[in-house]
């Protein structure tokens, strides 16, 4: 189960914790929230320093309360 508290930091969570769980350095100036997938991913449009966007795709396993993310 995702609790309230959860779900509220999933879709609301500050570009640093993004940052932390894409990793290999990555930095972001802007992020946005855009929806949860079919899959169950939490979804963000995150934009570099240097003005690219791309996609996070969060996965939340609540069994070991841990988040994966994968870049698009």
């Amino acid at each position: 189960m995702i609790t309230a508290d959860k779900l509220t930091l999933l879709i609301n969570m500050p570009s640093a914790m993004l940052e932390q769980a894409v990793g290999k350095g990555a930095k972001f100036r802007e992020r946005k929230f855009l929806g949860i997938t079919n899959g169950g991913e939490f979804c963000y449009l995150v934009t570099d320093p240097e003005g690219t966007a791309s996609k996070v795709f969060l996965k939340y396993d609540p069994t070991v309360d841990r988040v994966s993310a994968t870049m698009a």
